[in-house]
Formats: structure tokens, C-alpha cells, sequence
């Protein structure tokens, strides 16, 4: 699975996108005043925010310092802490568990899972969006085809983008039954006009990039244009291929185990 050093300021300038489509998944939640919720994956915190301003007490957890500090810095009234996602525990149960486009960077998600349904109250509600089986496959094979021509190194670029059929059984395994689950497409425009796709890349797939020379990283990164340019490109903006799989669970009450 790629992993980054994230950058939190490039992520709030040129990568909005991944919390403004946020507010959808926000909606599923419907956060009640005096709930505490917990934001798996918070990056920046600002869908944290928004959970917060609904009147819940929130507590956001990321695996990135970075992010963090960035969002202690913006939000300096609402408790965050750094936290691996397969890695956690909290004292007292959530009322519910959010997350937006984070746990496909968790390399082993049912650890994950474990510790999401055992911060859960019975009855507690479980919210989720991530990169669903299929997401930027063009990009990603785009950028695995050039790296292996240009720059003679095999690579694999994805994350964990599991089907309905693969995610699913991990939280029905650990207590949490399926309410609603959806995978679909949502091409999503990118920002920043005609470098959108290598700012992309450089935010999500950087270290790839780490061992290049600048001359090998550009040819890289102009092969993965052109080779793009056709399906992905118009109008002066590039569309990431973005398919994503959300999910709506509830963890069993006692009386549900029959």
C-alpha cells in the first residue's frame, strides 16, 4: 500500500475536494447535539468541525502529525489526537464512528475494523466512505506503466479499494450489521487547471517519486499526462476516475445476537 508524509497545506489548497464530497457522507451520519462521535481518518478536521458545530462532542484521529497539528491549529477548541487507525482505544464507547476517503490507506483493515466496532456503543452507528474496488484505475495504471518504462522500477500504486462483497463480511464478522452499502463512480474535477494530475500525484502517490532524479520524475509524470489526456482531460480540467464504496452499519445490541 503507498504511503505518504503528508502535506497538510497542499491538501487544503489544491485537494478540497476529498472533505467538500465529505458533507455527503456527513449527511448519512445526521449528528445529534450531545453525541459523542468519533472522525476516523480526520485529516485537517474540517468535516470534524462540521460534526462538532451540529452539537456533538467529536474526537478526531489521524495517523499523520502533520494533519493534525494542522487542525489543532484551525480548530483549536475540538480534541484531536494523532492515533493509528489499526491501533486505538478509547475509555469510554461512541454513540457513532465516521470516516471520509481514509481507511483504503489502512494496509491490514480488519485490524481497523476490530478497533472502530469496539469503540462503539451497542447500537452505535457506523458512517463511512472510502476508495471502493476499481478507484483511479486509470491514473493508477497510467502511473505503474510509466514508472516501469521510464524509470525501470515495478511499482505498485494502490491502496486497499475493496467491493461490497470484500469490506462487508469484515464488519458483519466483528458485530456491526449492514444497513446500506453503495459502490459507484464519481469522476471528480480536479483543481489547479492543467497541472492538476501531477499535483495529485505528488499529494497521494509521492513516494513513488522518492528515489527519481527530477529529469526521470518529469518524464514520468508527462507519460502519465499523455497517456491520460484523452479520457481524463477537457476543457482545460483534468477528472480523477474516483469510485468509492460507503457504507452504513449499526453494532449489534445484546438482544440482537438472538
Amino acid at each position: 500500500m503507498p504511503t505518504n508524509q503528508w502535506n497538510a497545506a497542499l491538501y487544503d489548497r489544491k485537494h478540497a475536494f476529498v472533505f467538500e464530497y465529505g458533507k455527503d457522507v456527513l449527511s448519512l451520519l445526521a449528528p445529534h447535539p450531545g453525541e459523542r462521535i468519533l472522525d476516523v481518518g480526520c485529516g485537517t478536521g474540517h468535516l470534524t468541525k462540521s460534526i462538532a458545530d451540529a452539537g456533538a462532542a467529536v474526537v478526531g484521529i489521524d495517523s499523520s502529525a502533520e494533519m493534525i497539528a494542522k487542525a489543532k491549529e484551525s480548530y483549536p477548541d475540538i480534541a484531536f489526537q494523532v492515533a493509528d487507525a489499526r491501533d486505538f482505544a478509547f475509555p469510554e464507547p461512541f454513540d457513532a464512528i465516521f470516516s471520509n476517503a481514509a481507511l483504503h490507506w489502512v494496509l491490514e483493515p480488519e485490524r481497523a475494523v476490530i478497533c472502530m466496532a469496539k469503540a462503539l456503543r451497542p447500537g452505535g452507528r457506523f458512517v463511512i466512505e472510502m476508495g471502493g474496488k476499481g478507484n483511479v484505475g486509470r491514473i493508477l495504471t497510467a502511473l505503474e506503466t510509466a514508472m516501469r518504462d521510464l524509470a525501470g522500477v515495478e511499482v505498485s500504486a494502490r491502496n486497499y479499494f475493496p467491493s461490497i462483497g470484500e469490506y462487508t463480511p469484515l464488519l458483519e464478522k466483528h458485530g456491526l450489521e449492514i444497513e446500506q452499502a453503495w459502490l459507484f463512480d464519481r469522476p471528480t474535477p480536479l483543481d489547479d487547471g492543467e497541472n492538476s494530475v501531477r499535483n495529485w500525484l505528488t499529494m497521494f502517490r509521492g513516494s513513488v517519486f522518492d528515489d527519481l532524479s527530477d529529469d526521470v520524475k518529469e518524464a514520468v509524470l508527462s507519460s502519465v499526462e499523455t497517456t491520460l489526456r484523452p479520457e481524463l482531460f477537457a476543457d482545460g480540467n483534468w477528472t480523477a476516475d474516483y469510485r468509492r464504496l460507503r457504507i452504513t452499519a449499526r453494532k449489534k445490541r445484546m438482544k440482537d445476537e438472538g
